[in-house]
């Protein structure tokens, strides 16, 4: 009874677990539509029954009773047939197969739920004990609600995700333009080795929304399924060249490094990333005014240097300005001849196009 407790103990206890990225979006992917899955449970919304589907894994037995063995090859049109019993239904984890119907789920009763419903009650308990998959259809509020792990989906139907998905790829190529205009300005300033860190950090804010907001947009496309394609190459569009422009200022003005700013930045939510105060402490600096060198990573980025180059005329010249505007045989010095005319070129160029 004592190790019986203790294991019932460790179960409520451990099933907090966070849920990855990836490991979310695979569950995404066996529901989009177009998939056998999708259909069947739109299938058993329309029927006007309320289901409880479980995808079954090793320790499944522990939580069902009752019921009978089917052991089927999965069909839409079966699985709307049982939706018409009371009981959950299991499933093969590649969904291929239907193994019980009509069963009786049992979950820990001490495992905190949020829902009300005993249908969801179960669901959502069995998703925590078990760590599977569970989906709950409900008749009364004509929804279907997935539950896997500690987290609790709901899913909409397609016209309603490419409204979102449309919506948020509006406001993508809104900050995307916000975003170009504050680096370039931004560039202006750099090349007259001028430090606005007001600018710079500008330019992070807009590069963390648009990679935020792509984030969620991702979501919606991969749940679209087949229906994503031309969002997708908008998406693509968008977002090229963002994530590494954003670095790139980053490692310019942080007093930290870049890995340690980034992993502030990407853990800070929508309403943290607009307060640009937020934005000068994830750089590890005190305020605007401060001023120090400008590394120069970015805008040497744009020339014909590696980057273990970048690194040495970076150590070398102390600041962007130097870095962008000194004469040839300082250059020379550290690339060697050929390395410093074609460099010299680049840098002329850009001056230029600035």
């Amino acid at each position: 009874m004592e190790i019986k407790n203790e294991v019932q103990e460790k179960i409520i206890s451990e099933k907090e677990e966070k849920v990855g990225e990836d490991e979310f979006l695979s569950i995404l992917r066996s529901v989009a539509p177009g998939t056998n899955f999708r259909t069947a449970l739109e299938g058993s919304l329309k029927s006007g029954k309320g289901a409880l589907l479980v995808v079954t894994n090793d320790m499944i037995n522990s939580v069902i009773d009752g019921g009978f063995k089917i052991n089927c090859k999965f069909t839409p049109q079966k699985l709307i047939e049982l939706t018409k019993m009371d009981g959950a239904i299991i499933l093969s984890k590649d969904l291929k197969k239907i193994v019980h119907a009509n069963v009786l789920l049992t979950p820990e009763s001490r495992i905190r739920s949020e829902e009300t419903g005993t249908r969801h009650k179960a669901a959502e308990r069995t998703a925590k004990q078990m760590g599977t998959l569970v989906v709950a259809i409900s008749e009364r509020k004509h929804e279907i609600n997935l539950f896997y792990k500690n987290l609790k989906y709901p899913l909409v139907n397609t016209e309603e995700l490419l409204r979102k998905a449309n919506e948020h790829v509006q406001i993508l190529e809104k900050q995307k333009e916000l975003f170009e205009k504050n680096v370039e300005k931004l560039n202006k300033m750099e090349l007259r080795n001028q430090f606005n860190l007001k600018q710079a950090s500008s330019v992070i804010q807009k590069g963390r929304l648009i990679q935020k907001i792509s984030s969620d947009l991702k979501r919606y496309l991969v749940e679209l399924g087949r229906e994503n394609t031309l969002l997708k190459i908008r998406l693509r569009e968008i977002t090229s060249g963002v994530e590494k422009e954003t670095d790139l200022v980053i490692k310019d003005y942080t007093s930290l490094d870049l890995k340690k700013s980034k992993n502030i930045l990407e853990s800070l939510s929508y309403e943290e990333i607009l307060d640009s105060d937020n934005v000068i402490k994830v750089l590890a600096r005190e305020s605007y005014s401060m001023n120090s060198p400008i590394k120069g990573w970015r805008v040497l980025s744009r020339t014909s240097l590696s980057e273990a180059e970048i690194a040495q005329l970076v150590k070398a010249s102390g600041n962007v300005g130097k870095a962008v505007y000194s004469n040839f045989s300082f250059y020379k010095e550290i690339f060697g001849e050929d390395k410093a005319s074609i460099l010299k070129e680049d840098l002329e160029r850009m001056k230029i196009d600035s």
